[in-house]
């Protein structure tokens, strides 16, 4: 068997000869076709079926691949932690790569695969960019351990999760990299970015190759490789999936015969591709066609930069905080901001949210907020809601905007929509598990939390998408976060509310406060952090005992301590008027208390008693 060095002179004398070279096809669904179930980790068979991923390579070899990707797609650690082996990262990455050397043994290269994290990072998700890089680089230094040839970053969605993969292999190992965005039928990532900006990117990064794999067939992949070609010098590799996945009798199949990937195989290196291979449903009968198909063919040449570079995003300046909205414009100016919150009504009909709501303008209330399915409720949605609320009822709504029920493109769409619809305020929140509601068999989504949800909305209001591309004007939203100065963990609170006020959040909005010392040393410790935002005041009138009880128990979040829970009981023995009399005092005692440290109060009206709410703003209210 050839040593590593004559290997590694093999690779960089095909990155020279401008002939073409063929990559294998997919791993994950030939496993699955041989029977491994598609919930079990795929990557453990290199330490448990190391015969069965050994048999997929060398019918690669033999169909004439030459490189071979390992079986290590989903082996970093946070996807294999998933599967409880997050502490055998390195020995199934190692592992992975000398069973494909096994295989490969003279006839081919060994390119270890490796695939995105399969968790947010910055800016929109709680992994940082540095420990994501460590994730990467753990990964390629044991595949370089195993005796990989090069390496395969394959199928990402953000160019810059990519990025970070490209510094951690650099920092783990000297291997060749071949860097593989993944398009659409627009062409563009997962985050909507343009090939135009992500190619200089790669190409900045000293990639060896770049490219794109997966998501679409070979037609597609075609376009996207005449879209690339003028942008880089760059060799460039084109690994298509077998056409778009069918539904057949309840299984997902592949229809693109082997004779009609290896007629785009051709097409591909006319184009000007380098390297190809395939993707998803891609087998060793597709690899042997495409083999014949490109024997004799030249890739056509880079005519670099043939059409003009593409112009930077304009980003533009948020609008001024009081141009936007009344919200904005008191917090802008240090007035005192007065909320109530009314929940959406359970079916169809909004009169009698409507009717309370016009008590509340006619009282002088500066705005109502409008929760979004709190404790995992069935109601109706928030922002057609809130549009009704402020269309008809005449006030502005504060909307709270959860991230359990939408993922990053619904949430895009809706926050565009809500805008179009005159919304402007914002309150951006993780939102209630759905196991917490009546309906405990629903799913979640929660595809990026209220960290991530922040810094898009700010970005809308900059006039980006997440991936950086212009949606015209900014939008205009005035947009603030929720804090719980009563958390179990309160270090972890305030390390979550200092990335959400460094991604923009204009305001803050605690949880139901029933201890004002609690919130007084919360806010000198957010003081000497240097978390500077409006605070606005979550004040919650109890009207009985039982009211008392089940928030202080069975409501996450909320606190509230014993003494107030005995005023409560016995105020409760006096009846109904004597309970709500007590609760009302309770908050309007609890507010002059934090009221000057803070810049607003929010009252929640319970069962939607508006009268109750008003009482407590009774002095507040101008």
């Amino acid at each position: 068997m050839t040593d590593a060095a004559e290997r590694r002179a093999r690779f960089q004398s095909m990155l020279e000869d401008d002939h073409p070279h063929l990559f294998d096809g997919g791993m994950g669904t030939e496993l699955y076709a041989r029977g491994v179930f598609i919930n079990r980790s795929f990557d453990e068979l290199n330490l448990t079926q190391a015969d069965l991923v050994r048999s997929v390579h060398a019918e690669y070899v033999q169909s004439g691949a030459e490189i071979i990707e390992t079986n290590t797609f989903g082996a970093a650690r946070p996807k294999l932690e998933g599967f409880g082996l997050g502490d055998q990262v390195v020995e199934i990455n190692r592992r992975g790569a000398e069973i494909a050397r096994e295989a490969a043994g003279d006839r081919a290269l060994v390119a270890g695969a490796i695939g995105p994290l399969g968790i947010r990072m910055e800016p929109f998700g709680p992994t940082a960019r540095e420990e994501a890089r460590a994730h990467f680089a753990e990964q390629a230094g044991a595949l370089a351990e195993g005796g990989a040839d090069l390496l395969v970053l394959e199928t990402f969605g953000s160019v810059e999760e990519l990025l970070e993969a490209v510094a951690g292999a650099r920092e783990a190992c000297d291997l060749p990299i071949v860097a593989q965005m993944t398009v659409g039928q627009d062409l563009r990532s997962a985050f909507g970015t343009d090939p135009e900006h992500w190619v200089p990117h790669l190409e900045e990064a000293g990639v060896d190759v770049l490219g794109v794999n997966c998501s679409v067939g070979p037609a597609g992949m075609l376009a996207a490789i005449e879209r690339i070609r003028p942008l880089t010098d760059l060799p460039l590799s084109a690994m298509p999936n077998a056409g778009l996945p069918r539904e057949v009798h309840g299984r997902k199949m592949y229809m693109a015969s082997p004779e009609y990937m290896a007629k785009y195989a051709a097409r591909l290196i006319r184009k000007g591709a380098r390297f190809v291979g395939g993707c998803c449903g891609t087998t060793p009968e597709h690899t042997a066609r495409m083999r014949d198909a490109v024997r004799s063919l030249h890739p056509a040449r880079a005519t670099h930069h043939a059409h003009p570079p593409a112009e930077d995003t304009p980003v533009h300046d948020p609008l001024p905080l009081e141009t936007r909205s009344g919200l904005g414009a008191s917090l802008a100016a240090g007035r005192i901001v007065t909320s109530v919150e009314l929940l959406p009504p359970r079916g169809t009909m909004a009169d009698e949210l409507l009717e309370r709501v016009r008590v509340l303008r006619d009282a002088g209330v500066d705005a109502v907020n409008v929760p979004d399915g709190p404790r995992a409720q069935m109601r109706m949605g928030v922002v057609a809601a809130s549009a009704l609320l402020e269309q008809v009822g005449g006030i502005e709504a504060v909307v709270h905007y959860t991230c359990r029920d939408r993922n990053l493109l619904g949430m895009l769409s809706e926050l565009l929509g809500a805008h179009a619809l005159g919304l402007r305020n914002l309150l951006l929140i993780t939102g209630d598990p759905p196991k917490m509601g009546p309906y405990p068999d629903a799913t979640a989504v929660f595809d990026i939390d209220s960290i991530g949800l922040t810094n898009l909305v700010s970005r809308l209001n900059h006039g980006i998408d997440p991936g950086g591309n212009s949606i015209g004007d900014p939008t205009s939203f005035v947009f603030g976060v929720g804090v719980n100065p009563g958390a179990v963990d309160l270090e972890e609170e305030l390390h979550r509310f200092y990335w959400k006020v460094d991604a923009g959040a204009e305001y803050a909005i605690t949880q139901p406060i029933f201890d004002a010392g609690q919130l007084m040393g919360f806010l000198e410790e957010v003081d000497r952090r240097d978390l500077h935002i409006p605070i606005i005041a979550g004040i919650w009138p109890l009207v009985s005992a039982r009211n008392a009880e089940f928030l202080a128990n069975e409501v996450p979040g909320v606190t509230i301590p014993e003494a107030i829970l005995e005023r409560m009981r016995a105020a409760s023995q006096k009846g109904r008027d004597h309970a709500v009399a007590e609760g009302v005092a309770i908050a309007r005692e609890i507010w002059d208390e934090v009221g000057p440290s803070l810049q607003g109060i929010q009252v929640s009206a319970p069962f939607g008693r508006v009268e109750v709410a008003l009482q407590v703003l009774d002095g507040v209210l101008e």
